[in-house]
């Protein structure tokens, strides 16, 4: 379970585990996986991984030491935003508010000790906006991005 969810809003999620790997897909389509270490080491490890593939990084938003500049506290929570001007161009072009969720965003944080990555899945945001398989296309690339984050 989440921190801070119902048990109820846990057991609506599909769960599917894969090499220890735990990957929830909760009813508004937020997906979230586990990854292995800290939230910065994995925040890190996604910047090299968007790097090396040549995705562009919009902006790390480091949540919680925001937080702290207004004297609040927050569990390390990191959001990284990111994207491919060719793959979501088409998108904001065929809808328009699709612009409020591109570039794509994957938060990574701090769950009891327990590094998550959360992130909209490619299918919810199609739903979202009505958009066609072949438009949504280019979305998908954040699942194998993902996976091969919380692979590793």
């Amino acid at each position: 379970m989440f921190g801070g969810h119902s048990s109820d809003v846990t057991s609506a999620r599909a769960r599917k585990n894969t090499n220890m790997t735990t990957t929830e897909i909760s009813p508004d389509g937020a997906v979230t996986k586990t990854a292995a270490g800290s939230v910065a080491e994995v925040a890190a490890r996604f910047r090299g991984l968007l790097d090396a593939k040549g995705v562009m990084v919009f902006a790390i938003i480091d949540q919680a030491a925001a937080a702290q500049t207004a004297g609040l506290s927050l569990r390390d929570t990191v959001l990284i935003i990111f994207g491919n001007p060719a793959a979501g161009t088409p998108v904001m072009a065929a809808a328009p508010l699709a612009g409020l969720d591109l570039p794509l965003k994957v938060l990574i944080w701090d769950d009891a000790g327990v590094t998550r990555v959360s992130y909209y899945s490619p299918e919810s945001i199609a739903d979202r906006h009505n958009l066609s398989p072949a438009t949504a296309a280019g979305l998908s690339a954040i699942n194998a991005l993902t996976d091969a984050l919380t692979k590793a």
